[in-house]
């Protein structure tokens, strides 16, 4: 197990290192090409009101996500990008149904096995959209269609969210309820989901803590 992760540590530095590379140049060629580079300060400017938050929901990411993960499907899954919605629902449902821990030998294969699974997938729907885009765009933007795309989200992570609250709902409970109060009082906090699952895992932790000590779990 530890040659593997050693193994995955080294190639995985060495793909998301190419990935940040690969990146930055588009910007860097684009800029070249035209020979039109933007000024310092608005850059900065730019910078200032995003890199913060960016920066912020990145590393809560990274410690949130990879204990779900594994080491592979971390690399993988922050390399090909759109954990939230799509990665990390893919390892959790494919560790689930094949009743491994993510900690686990087995659960290191299967959740990198779901990753890469799903990212290969996600490119080729892309890439159909993208050729189809003509004759697919009337049916997309009907209105029969709306409700349906708005809650893509919310549907996933439920059906998700039944199957881990079932398996210790006295430890679910809690940043459930948290979380449904906040969201009720400060509406406005929902376009901060990222930075809020850390705040839920906290709360779980901590509810954790105090019923295993009260003997509760």
């Amino acid at each position: 197990m530890k040659s593997y992760q050693d193994s995955v540590h080294f190639y995985g530095r060495i793909w998301v290192a190419l990935g940040i590379f690969i990146m930055l140049m588009v910007p860097v060629s684009i800029c070249v090409y035209y020979d039109a580079w933007p000024a310092f300060e608005h850059v900065f400017k730019g910078l200032l009101g995003v890199a913060p938050i960016f920066w912020t929901v990145g590393i809560i990411e990274v410690f949130t996500y990879a204990p779900m993960l594994g080491t592979g499907g971390t690399y993988l899954g922050f390399i090909t990008g759109n954990l939230t919605s799509l990665k990390v629902p893919a390892a959790l449902n494919a560790m689930q149904s094949a009743k491994v821990e993510a900690t686990s030998e087995e659960g290191e294969v299967i959740s990198t096995i779901a990753i890469a699974t799903s990212a290969i997938v996600t490119t080729l729907i892309i890439a159909l959209g993208v050729l189809l885009l003509g004759y697919l765009q009337p049916i997309l933007e009907s209105p029969v269609l709306t409700p349906a795309f708005d809650n893509i989200l919310p549907a996933l992570f439920g059906g998700l969210g039944v199957v881990y609250i079932s398996k210790n709902w006295k430890i679910a409970i809690a940043p459930l309820l948290f979380m449904i109060v906040l969201f009720l009082l400060v509406p406005s906090l929902a376009s901060s989901v990222g930075v809020l699952v850390p705040v839920g895992a906290l709360v779980a932790i901590g509810v954790s803590r105090i019923l295993y000590r009260k003997n509760k779990l």
